[in-house]
């Protein structure tokens, strides 16, 4: 597992990070991506929120709503937070989570 420092772009309001499909935005390909963990704010780890909503889905059926509070959710930990934790130890890039 690597940790990928965030790229702050304040004026455009964008976080990027260095994957291995060149820099991505951590909003729209981090998020959605089969590699990403959770992200890192401050010393602690948070789990990504689309992956525990995704087993959730998967096991109990729940409603489209609880992908969106994910979602929103992982936006809030991408604010706060520093960088991203990714597995993608043998550099594939993206790949789609669901």
């Amino acid at each position: 597992m690597k940790t990928l420092p965030f790229q702050r772009d304040t004026s455009k309001n964008r976080v990027t990070v260095s994957c291995a499909a060149g820099s991505v935005s951590v909003y729209s390909n981090c998020a959605y991506c089969r590699h990403c963990q959770g992200v890192r704010v401050g010393t602690r780890l948070t789990q990504s929120p689309q992956v525990k909503a995704l087993s959730d889905l998967r096991h109990l059926s729940v409603a489209d709503e609880t992908l969106m509070n994910a979602a929103l959710m992982f936006n809030a930990l991408v604010r706060d937070g520093t960088a991203i934790e990714c597995d993608d130890d043998n550099n594939e890039g993206f790949q789609k989570l669901y």
